[in-house]
């Protein structure tokens, strides 16, 4: 009898960050997981039907990480210290989790400092939860899994 696995697609609604090694929360949202390579055209004589595209730098986008306000301020104190000018290196990782909660892709991100912190938006008529966002510039990441 064959064994059938599934290949559902992985929901993306578990999902943690570690920085340095130690897990630092779950989040509800996570944008910036971008690569872009620039590239340059190069015209070669006598040939008119096509440029030559040549391949420049790579840019990465800032990272932006949005999660519920808890008791922990590391993030903010973090941003804190770089702001005023104590800026502290880290290294992190993106996890995706299956249902099970078991790690199935890791996106590594190299060299990341906080450049932009938002606090909640507090409204009394909402009954809401508070947010805080993190954005945070890097040297790139690698994909494993």
């Amino acid at each position: 009898m064959a064994v059938l696995l599934r290949n559902d697609p992985l929901l993306n609604f578990k999902f943690l960050v570690e920085i340095d090694g130690l897990v630092v929360g779950g989040f509800s949202e996570i944008t910036g997981l971008q690569a872009e390579t620039e590239t340059e055209e190069y015209r070669e004589g006598g040939v008119n039907g096509y440029a030559h595209k040549l391949p420049k730098t790579t840019k990465y986008p800032n990272l932006k990480l949005k999660r519920g306000l808890t008791y922990s301020d590391t993030l903010w104190k973090w941003y804190r210290d770089a702001a005023s000018g104590d800026v502290n290196r880290k290294s992190g990782s993106v996890l995706l989790l299956d249902y099970d909660g078991t790690e199935v892709w890791r996106w590594n991100f190299y060299q990341a400092y906080p450049v932009k912190w938002n606090g909640p938006e507090l409204q009394a008529e909402r009954g809401g939860v508070a947010f805080e966002t993190i954005e945070l510039a890097h040297n790139g990441f690698s994909k494993d899994g």
